[in-house]
């Protein structure tokens, strides 16, 4: 199976051409569909950081605390980094 079935579904040799060639309109709805794409992926990466930097907060504010690091929040951190990277890579996957 070819990695680009789209576009070999749209290509044409044109007049006495030897070149194969997409029309125009085709090749700008794979870029717009491509920066689609990676915006979302960017958006993602920013929602992973913003929970690892969260989750490291609360280990933090709690290390602080004196009180020493909870078996919960320690699962907890681990939880939610798992979670934003499951995310990501169904971002990736699905580009």
């Amino acid at each position: 199976m070819s990695n680009t079935p789209r576009t070999n579904t749209e290509v044409f040799l044109p007049h006495d051409s030897k070149y194969q060639v997409c029309d125009a309109d085709f090749a700008r709805q794979l870029e717009r569909e491509l920066n689609a794409a990676n915006e979302r992926i960017n958006r993602l990466e920013e929602a992973l950081t913003e929970k690892r930097d969260k989750a490291e907060q609360r280990y933090v504010e709690e290390q602080n605390d004196g009180d020493g690091i909870s078996v919960a929040s320690t699962r907890a951190y681990y939880l939610a980094l798992k979670e934003a990277l499951i995310e990501v890579d169904k971002a990736k996957d699905s580009k």
